[in-house]
Formats: structure tokens, sequence, C-alpha cells
């Protein structure tokens, strides 16, 4: 082990984009798209493209903070810059890296189900055996961590285009379930709304995990923007297609009951077995587990070698130069929460974690902005953005307050 090794940038542009899209992707649809209808019902597009509206305004102020400051432990370090609180960095640092441990159990989760579509074994075996694999992998190095990552994105985006495909044979019903629909009008119909939303949001979180990797990244300071923007333009536009063909193919109650929801709308479009779809959903749904996994363990190496955590966590070994200490220990907590807690409760749990995070870091770029000019070779966004950013994180956060009370 070394101490004082640097990470290794050998990441470039197309490579980050892939890393952000796998984790962005294999997070939310292919295990969350059921229990958002299950909440909003037929208004499950809505509640996708509210959550992708508040976080397209964060997506900026991640992209402009990136590149100010392309370093690991991202949050915590633009905490300290717009706050000048090391306790408030410290928080917020280990807050985002809870929540990606509770973001890749949801996805472990997720992943035992279609896996079971294939094996039955239990549960439990399922998640450990998997969580082992993801921890060699992540240990390997970061170069072909990100390749494994990039070539199961394209398994992934292949995936939702092949739902898009079979399941656009029943588009020709929307107008009729648009037309049954409840007016927006009726106050009643948007407490499920605003909570499909808040777990739609998790469908879009992915992003900021980018930034965790700065350090590891040719360029970083053009390529870290561009990588953010580029995978959420993408992303939306998958699960905009998406949604759609899931309530014209199955019913809300379908959705929310089932554990596999892509392979049912495969089965429902086609009256095939859903072997391809399952398939390639394994990959998807593990692969944004994997991405998870190597933000964590990137967040406590960078908290640690800025004497926020012990040093233990920034020792990295002589020959794959990763953090091995830091990503064993991010694979033995995941394991505990993916045994003990329901998918809904983890999903719900990073969500409330990563609004309270974005609501923070929307206020530190936008006390950055005031304190500091706009270095030369970073692309600033209107003073509002961020604003409207914090605005919107904290409007989420209310409204699943207020639709649990209702």
């Amino acid at each position: 082990m070394q101490e004082n090794a640097s990470l290794k940038r050998s990441l470039g542009l197309w490579l980050l984009i892939f890393y952000g899209l796998g984790n962005i992707l294999g997070a939310g649809i292919y295990v969350l798209v059921g229990k958002v209808a299950g909440e909003a019902g037929y208004f499950a597009p809505l509640s996708f493209m509210m959550a992708a509206f508040v976080a397209a305004f964060t997506a900026f102020t991640y992209a402009e903070l990136s590149a100010r400051y392309p370093v690991s432990a991202g949050e915590a370090v633009y905490l300290q810059k717009g706050f000048e609180r090391a306790w408030l960095s410290r928080i917020g640092g280990i807050l985002i890296a809870i929540s990606g441990m509770f973001s890749a159990s949801t996805i472990v989760r997720g992943f035992s189900g279609y896996l079971q579509v294939f094996i039955e074994q239990p549960e439990w075996m399922l998640i450990v055996g998997a969580l082992f694999v993801l921890g060699l992998v992540a240990i390997w190095g970061i170069s072909e961590s990100v390749k494994i990552a990039a070539t199961f994105t394209v398994l992934e985006i292949a995936g939702l285009l092949l739902i898009i495909f079979v399941g656009s044979s029943k588009l020709d019903t929307l107008p009729e379930v648009v037309s049954n629909l409840p007016s927006l009008g009726d106050l009643k119909v948007w407490p499920g709304i605003f909570l499909g939303a808040f777990l739609a949001f998790f469908a879009f979180i992915g992003f900021e995990d980018m930034v965790n990797v700065a350090e590891e990244v040719k360029n970083p300071e053009k390529n870290m923007p561009r990588a953010i923007l580029i995978a959420l333009v993408i992303s939306t536009m998958l699960y905009a297609l998406v949604s759609v063909v899931a309530i014209v193919n199955l019913s809300p109650e379908a959705l929310a009951s089932s554990k596999a929801p892509l392979a049912d709308i495969y089965t429902s479009a086609t009256g095939q077995k859903p072997i391809v779809i399952t398939f390639i959903s394994l990959f998807a749904v593990i692969n944004g587990a994997l991405i998870q996994l190597i933000m964590s363990s990137r967040i406590l190496y960078g908290m640690s070698n800025r004497g926020w955590l012990p040093s233990i966590f920034s020792q990295l070994n002589n020959r794959t130069r990763t953090p091995v200490f830091a990503t064993i220990f991010v694979v033995l907590i995941i394991t505990l929460l993916a045994l003990w807690f329901p998918i809904e409760k983890l999903a719900q749990s990073t969500s409330y974690l990563i609004l309270t995070i974005f609501f923070l870091v929307n206020i530190a770029l936008f006390r950055i902005r005031k304190r500091y000019a706009l270095p030369e070779n970073v692309r600033g966004y209107p003073i509002w953005v961020p604003l409207i950013g914090a605005l919107g994180s904290l409007f989420l956060l209310v409204a699943q307050i207020w639709s649990s009370i209702l």
C-alpha cells in the first residue's frame, strides 16, 4: 500500500459519459419505473419529467463546480469552498458517500429480482455473491472498471431501445389513456405525482457521482461539465419514452407489483418470454451498483486525503492505484443495507440524502459566485441557476413530507 500515491488519470470524455450514463440508467428506470407508476398512476411520465426538471438545474451547478474544483470528494470540497465550515464539509461528504451506499443497495436488491428469473437461489446469497464480484472489479483498477461499466452501459441503452421498440406497438392506445385521466386541476392527483417525482428523482441521480472520479479524468475542466450535461440529456430522453411505453402496456397496479418491470413490459408487448431483456437488465442494474461502489470509495479516499477521515481510507495499492481498504469497507456496508432494508425504503432514503446535498451544493455555488471571480478556463452559468436548483430540491423534499401526511 502507498499513502502518498496519486490516482491515475486515464478517463477520457466518452468513457466518462458512459460512466455517468451507466449509473443514471441502471439506478432508476430498470428498477423503479414500476414503483413510480404505483404512486403516480398513469401520470408516471409527468413524475419523471418533473424530476428531470429539478435535476437539470443542479446538473448545471455540478458542471461549473466540477470545472472549478476537479478533485475527488467533490461535494465535500464544494461545501468547504462555499461555506468555509470544515464540519459541514465532513458531514456533506459522509452523506454523499452514504447515499451512494444506499443507492447501490437499492440496485443490488433490484438485480436479485431479475436474476431470480434465471436462478432460483435465496436472495441473500445472490446479493452477497454479486457484491463480492463487484468489489474485486473495483479494486482491479479504475480504467478497467470503467471500461467494464461502459460495456454494460451499451447493453443498458440497447435494452431500453428494445423496450421502446416492442412497446411502441401499443402507442395507439395513448390518446384513450390520456382522455381517461383525471384533470390536473384536481388537487387529489398531485400528492401521488409528487411522491412519484420524489421516487423518479432517484432515476436521475448519478451525474453527481461523476465528479468524484475527477482526479482520474483527462482534462477535467472541460470533460467533466460536458460529460455531466450530455449524460443527463440522453437519460432524460430515454426515460420519457420508456415511461410512456410502460403505461400503455401495463396498468400502474401491474407495474407496481412487478419485481422486473421491463421484463413484464416485454412479455405484454410481444407475448414472449422476457429472456433477452431480463439478461440485459441484469447487466444494466449491476452496472449502476458498480459505479456507486466506485464513487463511494473515492469520496472516502478524497476526504481521507484531506485529513477529514482516518488515513487508512487514502491508502492506495501499489499496482492498481485504487483505494483497497475504502472499497472493502464500502462493500461491507452496502451488503448490510441490501440485506436489511426493502427496496422502496432504500430508494427513498437515497433521495432524501441526495436532495439535501443538492440543496447545499447549489447554495455553495451561489456563495462562491458572490466571492470569487470565474476562472478563465471555466464556463459559468447565470446566478439564478443554482438558486432554482436549490429551490427545486427543497420543493421535492417538502412535497414528499406533504404527500406522506395526506
